[in-house]
């Protein structure tokens, strides 16, 4: 009987006779089930959503509000980053305008009256708009009061329903040193205070991507 002790192959590795045998077929058994296992993790995973809100008016304020509310409610994971004018929405308190000079597409409806004068729309040539004194206040006025009268959740309430789901309020803390804030300035409820670089990361790993 031989002394010498029993050798084994290296961990992880087969027998050459072993390997010139079933290798073809183990190469493709492992790969069939790597296959599997990430198909099953793809269908398995929540789904995630990333927005980048860059505006402050009370208009713009609502898209990434709703949006990523509603992801929450579908069970994905949101994640919102407010830069620049956007980072207002994380203030403490809100005091947001409409601003309908510049922005054609928006419509002048006014929000009482009869039906059908309700249902005019008022094409103001900006350069009205620009010359009247007042008009931002009078134009934000009436869309808080056509929120109203639709039942629509006020921005406030909005983002209230975004902490309660778990979406995560990101701000960026360029803009931040940029305008001269202090995180006294926001709501507690901010997750965290990061660089464009470190969001990059967070939006390349989303199923869905949103500039706002």
């Amino acid at each position: 009987m031989s002394t010498q002790p029993e050798t084994f192959p290296p961990h992880g590795t087969l027998p050459a006779e072993l390997r010139q045998k079933f290798g073809a077929e183990l190469d493709e058994w492992f790969a069939t089930q790597f296959r599997a296992n990430m198909q099953q993790y793809e269908e398995n995973k929540p789904k995630s959503m990333a927005i980048i809100a860059t505006k402050g008016t009370m208009d713009w304020a609502y898209p990434p509000f709703i949006l990523s509310s509603t992801a929450a409610a579908l069970g994905w994971t949101a994640s919102v980053f407010f830069t620049f004018y956007g980072l207002t929405l994380l203030k403490k308190k809100l005091d947001l305008k409409v601003s309908p000079l510049g922005n054609p597409g928006m419509p002048m409806k006014m929000p009482f009256g009869p039906k059908w004068f309700k249902g005019i729309n008022w094409n103001i040539p900006n350069v009205m708009m620009a010359n009247i004194p007042g008009f931002e206040n009078v134009a934000t006025g009436l869309m808080k009061k056509t929120v109203k009268n639709n039942g629509v959740a006020t921005i406030s309430e909005l983002r209230n329903i975004c902490i309660e789901s778990g979406v995560n309020l990101i701000a960026c803390q360029m803009t931040v040193d940029l305008f001269g804030f202090s995180r006294d300035d926001f709501i507690p409820e901010v997750k965290d205070y990061i660089g464009a670089a470190t969001f990059l990361g967070i939006a390349q790993k989303a199923d869905v991507t949103v500039f706002v």
